[in-house]
C-alpha cells in the first residue's frame, strides 16, 4: 500500500501559512499590499486588541467581481502574473497568490467587494466557504480577519504581547506609508488613531506624519542618478540618530525592502559623523527596471537580490558622503529663560542639536505653532551648504580656555566652545587615516632599536603581518625566541609618542587576526592613534596654539566631530548671549 499521499488542501494552506503569516503584521502586511495593487487612494486599517481579536482591511480600489472573489481564496490564484516571463519584471506587491489562501486556513474572513456594480459578500471559516451572497455597491473591498490562528493553538501560544504585535503593525505601516506618500493611510487601534497620512505625493509631509516636525527640520533631501539606478528620498542630520536600524528605511520601485549590504552602506557613509551605536533616520526609494532585482526568494517578498550590488552601493554611498560634505554642522546652544524657584534656577541651558545657518536672526520656526509646521514644511530652515569644504569654519579668534579643556572663540556672530581633545582627535584622526592608505613608505631609523617580549601565539600572529608592517614603513625583524626588533617606523608618526604609537599598532594587529581587513584596520589604528596622542583635558596650550589646532581643524574633510561622533564646536549666537544677560528686546540698553 502507498505511503505517499496528496495532502489535503486546507492542510497544505496551513503549512505555507506558516510560512506566510507568522504574526497579526503578517496579515496586515499581505492585505494593505493587496489594496496598493488595488489601485487605492485611501487605505484604512482598524485593529482590536492589536490585530489578535480582529484585523479589518478597507480601500477604495478596484474591487472584485462575485467569481474573483471566491476565486481570490484558492491557493496560487492570483490577477498580477500570467506567465513564466511575468516573474522577471515584477511591477506589483503581491504576485505569489498564496497570501489569501493561508490567511483564510487559520482565522475566520468576511469579505465585502464591489467594482461600482453589485456587491459580493463572502464568509469563510478555517478555509471552507461557508456562504456567498450579494453585497452592497460600494467600490472598493473590505475584508475582516477575524480569531487569527483560533486552530493553529501552537502558532497562537507564541505569539507576543499584544505591544509587541502593536509595535510591528506600526512599523510597517508608517514604511508602506512613506513608500506610497500619494495613498491616504489611517491605522486605528481599539478607536485610537496611531497614524494618518493626507496622501499629498508629498515625501517630506510622509515624513512629517510619521515623524513629527523635530525630525523633519533635520532631514536632507537628496539625490543621485546613473545608467541603471534613480535614487531620491532624505537623510537625516548626523545629530538626528536613532538606537536601532530599523529607521533606515529602503524602498525599491515602492516596496519595502531590506537588504543587510545597503543597510551597512547607508550607515557607514556617516562614519565619525555619529557615535557607532547609533543610527540615522533615512527613507531612499531606488527606481530601477524590475529585470535588475530579484523578489521571489522570500515568501514575505522584502528580502530583494540586485544584480548590479555594487554599482548601486557605490552611488548611494557617494551621494550620502557628498551631502554631508556640504554641510555646516556646528550644533547651536538653545537658551531658555531661566525660572526661579525660591531663589533657585530650575532649568537650564541645553544643546539644541539642530543645524540652523549661523545668523542673529532666530529661525522662522521657532516660535510657530504645530499646525502651522505640518501645513506649510517649506518653511521649515534648510541647513546651509558650502561647496568649498574648506570653509565650512567660520573665521574663529581664540581667547581663552575654560577648565583647561574648552577653546573659547569668538567672532562677529557670537561665541564658540571647542573641545580641544575632540578637535586635535579629529585632525590626527584624518593624518593618520591618509598616511595609512597612501604609504610613502619613508622611515625614521631608531637611535635605540625597540625590542618587544610576545607571547608564543602573539608571535605568530606578529610574524605572519610582517609583509603588512614592512609595506607600513616599519623596519622589524625576529629577535631571539618570542621576541622581535624594530630599527625603523613610518616618518609620520607623531615626534615623542612613537615607542605609544607603534605598541598601539601592533596591539590593533593582534586583536583583528581573526577577521583582518585593511580598510578596518587602518580606521582601528587611525582612531587609536588619534585618540592616544591628542591634546589632553587639562592640557594648557598657549593662543598661537590654539590658532594651530582651529587651522588644521578647519582643513579637515569633516571638521565637526571626533572618531567618535563627538562634537568639536559649539555656538552661542549674539542673540543667545542677550538673551541670557535679558538683553534681547532691549536696544537701546548699553
Amino acid at each position: 500500500m502507498s505511503k505517499i499521499k496528496i495532502m489535503d488542501e486546507i492542510l497544505a494552506n496551513k503549512i505555507a501559512a506558516g510560512e506566510v503569516v507568522e504574526r497579526c503584521a503578517s496579515v496586515v502586511k499581505e492585505l494593505v499590499e493587496n489594496s496598493i495593487d488595488a489601485q487605492s487612494s485611501d487605505i484604512k486599517i482598524e485593529l482590536i486588541e492589536a490585530g489578535t481579536t480582529s484585523i479589518k482591511v478597507t480601500d477604495d480600489g478596484l474591487g472584485m467581481d462575485k467569481e474573483d472573489a471566491i476565486l481570490a481564496f484558492n491557493r496560487h490564484a492570483t490577477s498580477k502574473i500570467t506567465d513564466e516571463d511575468d516573474l522577471y519584471r515584477i511591477n506589483t506587491l503581491g504576485f505569489r497568490g498564496e497570501a489569501l489562501a493561508s490567511i483564510a486556513s487559520v482565522s475566520n474572513i468576511t469579505l465585502k467587494t464591489s467594482t461600482g456594480l453589485l456587491g459580493t459578500i463572502v464568509v469563510i471559516k478555517g478555509g471552507k466557504v461557508i456562504s456567498v451572497t450579494n453585497g452592497d455597491a460600494r467600490k472598493g473591498t473590505s475584508i475582516e480577519v477575524k480569531e487569527l490562528f483560533y486552530n493553529t493553538p501552537a502558532r497562537l501560544k507564541h505569539m507576543k504581547s499584544l505591544y509587541a504585535e502593536l509595535a510591528s503593525i506600526t512599523e510597517y505601516i508608517s514604511k508602506l506609508a512613506l513608500s506610497h506618500v500619494d495613498i491616504r493611510f489611517t491605522l486605528i487601534n481599539n478607536g485610537n488613531v496611531l497614524i494618518k497620512t493626507d496622501g499629498s505625493g508629498l515625501l517630506l509631509k510622509a515624513i512629517n506624519n510619521i515623524y513629527g516636525i523635530e525630525v523633519t527640520k533635520k532631514m536632507l533631501e537628496v539625490q543621485a542618478l546613473d545608467g541603471d539606478y534613480e535614487i531620491n528620498g532624505y537623510i537625516s542630520l548626523p545629530q538626528m540618530h536613532r538606537s536601532s536600524r530599523n529607521h533606515i528605511i529602503t524602498l525599491v520601485n515602492g516596496r519595502v525592502v531590506r537588504n543587510i549590504d545597503l543597510n551597512r552602506v547607508i550607515n557607514d557613509s556617516y562614519h565619525s559623523y555619529k557615535p557607532d551605536n547609533r543610527y540615522p533616520i533615512v527613507v531612499l526609494n531606488i527606481l530601477v527596471d524590475p529585470s535588475l532585482i530579484d523578489v521571489n526568494i522570500h515568501p514575505t517578498k522584502m528580502d530583494i537580490k540586485f544584480s548590479k550590488m555594487e554599482e548601486l552601493l557605490d552611488l548611494v554611498k557617494n551621494m550620502i558622503i557628498i551631502k554631508l560634505k556640504k554641510q555646516v554642522l556646528i550644533p547651536e546652544v538653545d537658551i531658555i529663560t531661566p525660572i526661579y524657584e525660591n531663589n533657585v534656577i530650575i532649568n537650564d541651558v541645553y544643546i539644541k542639536e539642530t543645524v540652523n545657518k549661523i545668523t542673529d536672526e532666530k529661525p522662522a520656526y521657532e516660535n510657530s505653532v504645530y499646525e502651522e509646521q505640518v501645513l506649510e514644511l517649506d518653511r521649515v530652515s534648510e541647513p546651509i551648504e558650502v561647496y568649498d569644504t574648506n570653509k565650512r569654519l567660520p573665521e574663529l579668534y581664540p581667547i581663552g580656555v575654560v577648565h583647561g579643556t574648552y577653546i573659547v572663540c569668538q567672532n562677529e556672530l557670537g561665541m564658540y566652545l571647542i573641545d580641544q581633545h575632540a578637535a586635535k582627535e579629529r585632525v590626527n584622526y584624518e593624518l593618520f587615516k591618509e598616511n595609512l592608505g597612501h604609504p610613502l613608505k619613508k622611515s625614521i631609523n631608531l637611535i635605540i632599536p625597540l625590542t618587544i617580549e610576545l607571547t608564543s601565539s602573539e608571535n605568530i600572529i606578529i610574524k605572519e603581518n610582517f609583509p603588512l608592517l614592512i609595506d607600513m614603513g616599519f623596519e622589524i625583524e625576529e629577535f631571539g625566541l618570542n621576541s622581535i626588533v624594530i630599527k625603523a617606523h613610518p616618518t609620520w608618526l607623531p615626534s615623542g609618542y612613537e615607542n605609544d604609537a607603534i605598541r598601539k599598532i601592533l596591539d590593533v594587529v593582534l586583536e583583528k587576526e581573526k577577521d583582518f581587513d585593511i580598510t578596518k584596520f587602518n580606521e582601528k589604528i587611525a582612531t587609536s592613534l588619534a585618540c592616544k596622542l591628542a591634546i589632553k583635558a587639562n592640557m594648557k596650550i598657549s593662543i598661537n596654539e590654539m590658532e594651530c589646532l582651529i587651522n588644521s581643524l578647519r582643513k579637515c574633510a569633516n571638521p565637526f566631530n571626533c572618531p567618535h561622533g563627538r562634537p568639536t564646536i559649539i555656538y552661542y549666537s549674539n542673540y543667545d548671549l542677550e538673551k541670557l544677560f535679558k538683553r534681547s528686546g532691549f536696544e537701546n540698553l548699553k
